[in-house]
């Protein structure tokens, strides 16, 4: 069925479907469990107990691409120094209740070994895998998940806005413990994409929250003790800033600076990503993945990120021989050819990667900005389709993209069934005169250098928000953009910042605008739509304060009638029960979308790649990307050296 995910478990002629798969039962060598070398000193001094007992009864068995690998070596990679924490989210955390099969293809047990959903596609049951053991060897259980429930997701100081991954039209989950090892997730009504969703980039919340050792932090559970906490942290504050210190929401800096919070992940950092020069990670000796012949995985024993304020240095250490992998950042048109130069002398070669975003430069304007005046311009529609008319899309895919792309707005790629040609193409036409006729109605007056007038008699100005990452040249596009607006009469501004202060900015509501790419093109075209409409706060781009009503109807604020049937209309997707179902609700929903026109696609991107080193083995090639979790995750753990490595 092309690119339409297949929802397992959701519909079945009995009413509810079990789903069980590779990694539920017990296999034949389960009592011949085999350890990487570097935990065996820890064994046999007692300071760990043997490989089996670290295991659950029931571990996940992973499939290899190249066959069994072997232990050892440190995987060197790179990081950008600031905002980049999601480099590392695709790399060493990963692990969730569900995943999707390496190709996209399905939802598959994780940490839950079993799941069920009722045919009305308002319950899901999980099993836990009975055993799971947290990296510091404590036991995993339907506790931990309820503590994340209970007393984080439902707790209104920790979690004002409901994150919409575990809310249908508003309202929030129902998270019931069973036993030990299974809990249910109840909704009011029907959620059909709540697997994929939860097998995607917000499905790691029930699972990052270790009860026993965040209790301390917490009010509810250390009330006496919070004093002398806060004490000792005095940045922090109160008892919520506290907690969110050790953790956080959604992988965000916190969750990379504490290294005492374990996690169920491959691996646990031992260097944090505030360090000035890298982060690096170790093994976790609990981890509960063990290959085909019983080996516990993963086989690499360390993970080093260099941490680099600027891709090219991180394409030229690459070229010589300075890492084993690299793809964030420099995997696009802009150094292809230096890469694809560099291979010999790297010592790598170029792996495909199935990459393609629904923009890779969207112009993002805040339709819910604090200034009345710009607020009132961003949300008119036909301002938008003048500032798009004025761009010359192809003479910036000529120049910055060396030729490499199509002019398009933001939408799903063409190789997918949810292709919209009226949403991709629409106002993509270089036509500065049509976008000045335009402007000449919103904005008639004009100063004596020719910029626009607000209604206030000022010179309406535009400060965009510039980031310089994934190595897109996002300065050069928006100063080709600055020119471009300034021939129709309006002044942008360009204001450069790295990727973490952006990240405080459109989460404050802060910015003007600035440019982005935007998700939702290919694999995750169904369960991201944040650049469709108003959706998740903590990655929204353009309208945040309507993504927190979205999520949470006592939040935020209320949009207008036209955002609220596009948000209605979403949830018509979530409710579908049926493929087919769900993919004509998701056109309703795409075509509402385009006619609402609420960001300014650039250019259609081109697909990606990522470097390897030839000493890798059980690479998958053509993984497709989605959201914060999936590349190259979750096949890393199975990566392996044919050649020793330090």
């Amino acid at each position: 069925m092309g690119y339409q995910q297949k929802l397992l478990g959701v519909v079945a002629s009995t009413g509810i479907l079990s789903i069980m798969l590779l990694g539920s039962f017990a296999p034949a060598w389960a009592a011949d469990y085999k350890q990487a070398p570097m935990l065996d000193e820890q064994v046999k001094a007692g300071k760990l107990p043997a490989v089996a007992n670290r295991l659950p009864e029931k571990p996940y068995v992973e499939t290899m691409v190249d066959g069994v690998g072997k232990y050892g070596g440190t995987l060197r990679t790179t990081i950008l120094a600031n905002g980049d924490q999601y480099n590392l989210t695709r790399t060493i955390a990963n692990e969730l209740l569900v995943r999707w099969d390496p190709q996209w293809k399905k939802v598959m047990p994780s940490l839950a070994e079993e799941f069920k959903a009722s045919d009305d596609a308002t319950t899901y049951t999980f099993k836990l895998r009975k055993g799971l053991k947290w990296s510091d060897g404590h036991p995993f259980t339907a506790d931990d998940i309820m503590f994340w429930y209970e007393d984080v997701f439902m707790n209104n100081a920790l979690s004002p806005a409901k994150n919409p991954t575990f809310t249908v039209a508003g309202k929030p989950v129902k998270v019931t413990k069973i036993d030990d090892q299974t809990v249910e997730f109840k909704f009011e009504s029907p959620y059909g994409l709540f697997l994929q969703q939860l097998a995607y980039g917000q499905g790691h919340l029930p699972v990052i929250y270790p009860k026993h050792y965040l209790s301390q932090f917490h009010e509810k559970y250390n009330k006496e003790g919070i004093p002398a906490l806060l004490k000792a942290n005095p940045a922090a504050g109160d008892w919520v800033a506290l907690f969110n210190s050790k953790v956080s929401l959604s992988f965000q800096p916190p969750f990379w600076q504490n290294l005492d919070l374990p996690t169920l992940n491959p691996w646990v950092l031992t260097v944090p990503y505030a360090d000035s020069e890298r982060v690096a990670a170790t093994r976790n000796p609990y981890y509960w993945k063990v290959d085909t012949a019983g080996n516990q995985l993963p086989y690499i024993d360390n993970v080093t990120w260099a941490k680099l304020d600027d891709p090219q240095v991180m394409a030229l250490k690459m070229t010589s021989g300075e890492f084993d992998f690299a793809f964030r950042h420099i995997n696009n048109s802009t150094f292809k050819s230096v890469l694809f130069d560099g291979q010999k002398t790297g010592n790598y070669r170029i792996v495909d990667v199935k990459d393609l975003p629904a923009s890779d430069a969207a112009i993002l304007l805040n339709l819910t900005s604090t200034d009345p005046v710009k607020r009132k311009i961003f949300q008119n529609k036909d301002f938008r389709i003048a500032l798009s008319h004025a761009i010359n899309r192809q003479e910036i895919i000529d120049l910055v993209y060396v030729g490499q792309g199509a002019p398009a707005q933001v939408a799903a790629q063409p190789e997918h069934e949810l292709y919209n040609e009226r949403q991709a193409k629409q106002y993509t036409e270089y036509d500065p005169k049509r976008s000045a006729e335009i402007l000449d109605k919103i904005m008639p007056k004009k100063d004596a250098e020719g910029f626009r007038l607000d209604e206030t008699g000022k010179r309406f100005t535009i400060n965009f928000m510039v980031a310089d990452v994934f190595g897109l040249s996002y300065p050069d596009i928006m100063q080709m953009v600055q020119q471009y607006a300034k021939d129709v009469g309006i002044d942008i501004q360009i204001r450069t910042t790295d990727r973490a202060r952006l990240n405080t900015m459109w989460a404050a509501n802060e910015q003007d605008a600035y440019i982005w790419n935007c998700v939702g093109g290919l694999s995750d075209a169904y369960t991201d739509v944040r650049c469709y409409m108003p959706f998740q706060k903590a990655d929204i781009f353009f309208a945040v304060r309507w993504a927190e009503w979205y999520s949470n109807h006592n939040t935020g604020e209320e949009p207008p009638a036209n955002i609220k049937e596009l948000m209605a209309a979403y949830d018509r997707v979530n409710a579908a029960v049926t493929d087919d179902d769900r993919r004509e609700k998701m056109k309703e929903f795409l075509n509402l979308s385009a006619d609402n026109f609420l960001n300014i696609g650039i250019s259609r991107p081109m697909p990606k790649y990522m470097m390897v080193s030839n000493n890798l083995k059980n690479v998958v090639n053509g993984l497709p990307i989605a959201g914060n979790l999936w590349h190259p995750a979750p096949t890393l753990t199975q990566w392996y050296f044919d050649k020793p490595t330090k």
